[in-house]
């Protein structure tokens, strides 16, 4: 059975594949795919092993071990052409922090246009529509994906850092009182 699931890790490969899928294919319980998991996890713990599996939103999936990253960045060569834009990134972190959300509401956010940037992220499945918003016009509603997760190296939207909140204390005073008082002049 533990080779089963191995086999079907390796199979579904970035998709991964859900616990409910697991069980339904293996017919098996939650207590035995649970038992499962954990001994193939303790198996690849070991030093020796270069995978392990990781659960990324609802899916199980193999992914390499960390800490032999020096390795592999020799085997890929990223250019710079494979690099989220400082756009997409300001454009991702809006949608994780205020999923699901409108373009209007991006756009208000960052206060450009962001059609390309949100075309782009879909087309590299970090984004996908979530639904339709209430408002007039039904606007498409944008939520993040797994891959947005995996990419992140979170197993959840939970797990992503909060923002800190800056307080910005306000003077009663009048900006031009305060610059241009009789005392200054």
């Amino acid at each position: 059975m533990q080779g089963a699931l191995e086999g079907l890790l390796f199979i579904v490969g970035d998709d991964g594949i859900s616990k409910d899928r697991i069980k339904e294919i293996m017919e098996i319980d939650d207590n035995k795919l649970e038992e499962l998991i954990e001994s193939l996890k303790e198996e690849y713990s070991n030093n020796n092993r270069g995978i392990a599996i990781e659960e990324f939103g609802e899916n199980y999936k193999l992914t390499t071990k960390k800490e032999h990253n020096e390795y592999y960045q020799k085997l890929v060569n990223v250019s710079s052409s494979d690099k989220l834009s400082q756009s997409s990134l300001e454009t991702l972190a809006i949608i994780a922090y205020n999923s699901p959300i409108t373009r209007n509401n991006i756009e208000e956010i960052r206060g450009v246009d962001c059609t390309y940037v949100l075309r782009k992220l879909m087309f590299l499945n970090l984004i996908k529509e979530c639904g339709r918003s209430e408002l007039p016009g039904r606007p498409i509603l944008y939520g993040i994906t797994d891959q947005l997760l995996d990419y992140l190296g979170v197993k959840s939207i939970d797990d992503i850092p909060k923002p800190e909140v800056v307080e910005v204390l306000h003077d009663d005073v009048e900006l031009y009182d305060s610059r241009y008082n009789e005392e200054n002049i």
